[in-house]
């Protein structure tokens, strides 16, 4: 078992620094995970360059990543579902599992939940991490380390088409090209909507998007709401039942209200400012439901089995690849805007940039 364990901590906005730490000793609930790949989220870069996520601050130096996969190397001695050399996907938030929240299902609400990267739990951006078994899914032979860390995203996507009711039949509207967006609307595909339309400002994205199976894309070239509200219309040759907004923008906020049909569902995804001017009254006479999402609970083993089944393929996503010396590059480039997914391989030998 090595010694030195190489790890990416945050001390507060724009200070990364990679230490060697101890190899930490699994509980009796947890394993010790020698890690794959870690993919960097929108809320990494945050933290990266802002040192804070919303409401949540650095204030203490924090281990970075939660988009994460890795192999069993040591299992706590309560451990039974796994074994040394079980390669997992990990979901990052471990709840307190006993209150209301946790009880009805909704783990994700939990107050005390412990969701990694996020202060002041740190995450596992590392070459060695302990994670609750009960929180780790066993990966099948021919779905990778990197598919494994993009279960975590994915989680997102099926959670949000969930809580909008996508199924056989509906027709969705995705405001926001970017990773999420981008699995909110495989999600959505491999849910059974018929009809997905996806907008984004840059061209690129909506091209991989339509690459990964969107039936229509649309450039957002002006913000004319009631232009582009007209295009999508037209588009997809009727009101979308469902709509997903993953932009965080307040522009898009209002296009996926008055886009969506009377008696339809709007779910809010992206962060954006905390404060935003919506068409509220339009929503309300017409009864469209808008709905939060925060994260996912319950999500993971859909997320693998539509991977593992070949319904939802999320490797076109990655764009760059990185070593784990690398991070701070990794995170320029993510910062940038330059690629849709960077994916981190936390084995200690230069895999070196991009992938596209």
């Amino acid at each position: 078992m090595a010694t030195a364990n190489l790890t990416a901590v945050l001390y507060k906005a724009n200070d990364l620094r990679l230490e060697n730490r101890p190899v930490p000793d699994p509980k009796e609930h947890e394993v010790l995970l020698e890690m794959g790949c870690v993919g960097i989220c929108g809320s990494d870069v945050h933290y990266f360059i802002n040192g804070a996520n919303g409401e949540k601050v650095v204030k203490a130096p924090i281990v970075m990543g939660h988009e994460a996969s890795g192999t069993v190397a040591k299992v706590g001695k309560n451990v039974k579902h796994l074994k040394v050399g079980d390669r997992v996907a990990i979901e990052p938030g471990i709840p307190c599992k006993i209150c209301d929240y946790c009880k009805q299902g909704r783990y994700n609400l939990c107050a005390e939940i412990n969701f990694c990267s996020s202060p002041p739990c740190n995450g596992n951006l590392c070459q060695y991490y302990t994670h609750s078994a009960d929180f780790c899914y066993r990966l099948p032979d021919h779905v990778s380390m990197e598919e494994g860390a993009l279960l975590e995203p994915l989680s997102v996507g099926v959670h949000a088409c969930r809580r909008a009711d996508v199924k056989l039949g509906s027709t969705v509207l995705v405001t926001g090209a970017g990773p999420i967006g981008l699995v909110s609307m495989l999600s959505a595909k491999a849910m059974g909507a018929t009809k997905v339309i996806i907008t984004d400002l840059v061209q690129k994205r909506l091209d991989l998007a339509k690459s990964l199976g969107a039936d229509h894309t649309l450039l957002l070239i002006n913000l004319d709401e009631k232009a582009i509200v007209g295009q999508i219309h037209q588009l997809l040759g009727k009101e979308p039942d469902k709509s997903i907004e993953c932009s965080g923008a307040e522009s898009s906020i209002r296009i996926a209200i008055q886009s969506t049909k009377s008696g339809g569902v709007v779910v809010m995804v992206g962060v954006g400012k905390p404060n935003v001017t919506v068409p509220l009254m339009n929503a309300l006479v017409r009864e469209v439901d808008i709905r939060g999402v925060h994260r996912y609970a319950n999500c993971y083993p859909l997320a693998l089995e539509l991977t593992a089944s070949g319904k939802v393929d999320v490797k076109k996503l990655i764009t760059h690849n990185f070593s784990l010396e690398e991070t701070h590059a990794a995170l320029e480039t993510a910062k940038s805007g330059s690629g849709v997914k960077i994916m981190i391989h936390c084995k200690r030998k230069k895999i070196s940039e991009s992938a596209s």
